[in-house]
């Protein structure tokens, strides 16, 4: 089968194969034919060294297909079934599954380290544990969760990260009261989701902030009441809230930097949203007397800080309710053969989001 590969960490071109093998299926695990993919930056990021990923890797996490064949023990699906590949599945039995927070828990970060690939010349990972820039996939039973028949599987790829974390960010984490002032500082496919689910909660004022002009353009149409570039951030915080800051500020780039000036941009007593997927040697400096004085709130919000098979089901009855726009944003579509192109929209900012069709 087909799939791309990053040999080393640090090179930004993939290599396309025709002989590549998806290996490990058996008790508990599923074979999924992959239909659709999505660009994420994480996935750049784990190609540069941002994030940790072994190599040679497959990337790719936001996918979706069908399913193939189910090994011994799998009840949850059957061949033929529509799935999202789900690359942080919870085990329902650690300290973090039973408080509630299964987004915290770390069976899925266990699968990153298990080779699920191989070629004639050795083993390849898949990114966070999956791969999904690749014909098949085979992955752990609770990586494979069921869809209705209705969702394409372009959106469905859409759900399984971008769209689930930047709506959660804005419903779970942040819980934006009606009304309430936001800006959103990173507006690739995840930032726009937090401006749908900003525009979902009421937000009054929904400020999109990215360097990119058609970002900025692209975020009105999914619901920010204003778009500026980031050195114009300031005069938005003047004009819209008289210099106090904004309730809501989230950061979704996944840099100290951005993250200071989102800190900066908060009023006294709000909150800082960081959704960005950031290097564990890139240092936030913040004083003492301004956590204690300032009161202002940080909260990380990882997958969308909340149940992720209830965001994917909550996502799906937005979307079919015209609540939310998840056709819009797929800007670009192209066959795995171009993936190396779809890459650079991502860098470039050409894009929203890119659909790789399998």
């Amino acid at each position: 089968m087909r799939a791309a590969v990053l040999h080393e960490t640090g090179q930004d071109k993939l290599e396309v194969y025709d002989d590549v093998e998806a290996v490990g299926f058996g008790p508990g695990r599923v074979r999924v034919r992959v239909r659709a993919t999505g660009l994420c930056h994480s996935d750049l990021s784990a190609m540069s060294g941002v994030l940790p990923q072994p190599a040679p890797f497959v990337p790719g996490h936001e996918g979706a297909g069908e399913v193939v064949e189910v090994g011994e023990g799998v009840t949850r699906v059957k061949a033929g079934d529509r799935v999202v590949v789900c690359w942080l599945p919870s085990c329902g039995e650690c300290p973090a599954c039973r408080r509630g927070q299964t987004e915290l828990c770390l069976a899925g970060f266990m699968n990153a380290g298990t080779p699920n690939f191989k070629r004639s010349t050795g083993d390849i990972f898949g990114f966070a544990g999956t791969g999904t820039f690749a014909e098949e996939v085979v992955v752990d039973a609770r990586c494979a969760v069921p869809i209705p028949d209705d969702v394409p599987y372009d959106i469905a790829a859409l759900i399984g990260c971008g769209v689930t974390t930047g709506l959660g960010a804005a419903l779970n984490t942040a819980d934006i009261d009606a009304g309430s002032s936001v800006a959103v500082i990173g507006c690739g496919g995840v930032g726009i989701s937090v401006v749908q689910g900003a525009r979902l909660k009421g937000a009054a004022e929904i400020v999109a902030v990215d360097p990119v002009l058609s970002r900025r353009e692209a975020a009105l149409g999914f619901g920010a009441t204003r778009a500026v570039s980031p050195d114009e951030l300031p005069d938005a915080k003047q004009q819209l809230t008289g210099g106090e800051g904004f309730d809501h500020v989230f950061e979704v780039v996944g840099r100290s930097a951005t993250t200071r000036t989102a800190y900066d941009h908060t009023r006294r007593g709000g909150t800082l949203v960081v959704v960005g997927a950031g290097a564990m040697d890139d240092q936030l400096q913040l004083n003492m007397f301004e956590l204690f004085f300032d009161e202002k709130r940080i909260l990380p919000s990882l997958y969308g800080g909340g149940d992720v098979l209830r965001s994917y089901e909550r996502t799906i009855a937005l979307w079919r309710a015209g609540r939310i726009d998840l056709e819009g944003l797929i800007t670009h579509r192209v066959p795995l053969t171009g993936i190396n192109e779809a890459l650079d929209q991502m860098r470039t900012g050409t894009a929203l989001r890119t659909c790789v069709e399998l």
